[in-house]
């Protein structure tokens, strides 16, 4: 399923707050530009026909979501097609440019390592 760079941010708020309605939705984007209400809502209703969320409950008028679609499911191919696109479908520049331009810290490099061992097992 493709999302929408505006339906991907709001799929990230839904899965950060884990449940939302779109006046809570509205106010976070708010926040970081001007958009109307009315457009949030009717990107929530395309999330709802797509199936990437679903209604939870109602408090009067206010209707709540929830994500019903994972991150990984809409991560993994979009890095996929950032990887083709930017990298010619090779992960290792990506890889080694998160590594050398990318500022991490220790426990960022701890984790990259135990990455790398977990998949050093897979391979063997």
């Amino acid at each position: 399923m493709s999302l929408s760079d505006f339906e991907l941010e709001v799929m990230q708020i839904f899965w950060e707050l884990k449940e939302a309605s779109a006046p809570e939705i509205h106010k976070i984007i708010e926040n970081k530009r001007a958009v109307k209400y009315s457009t949030v809502k009717t990107i929530i209703d395309r999330l709802e026909k797509k199936q990437a969320v679903t209604r939870s409950r109602s408090d009067g008028r206010i209707i709540f979501y929830l994500p019903v679609m994972e991150k990984q499911n809409v991560r993994t191919p979009l890095i996929k097609e950032f990887i083709n696109r930017v990298f010619l479908g090779k992960s290792r520049p990506l890889v080694a440019h998160i590594i050398e331009q990318e500022e991490l810290s220790i426990k960022d490099i701890e984790y990259l390592e135990s990455v790398l061992r977990e998949k050093k097992k897979e391979l063997k």
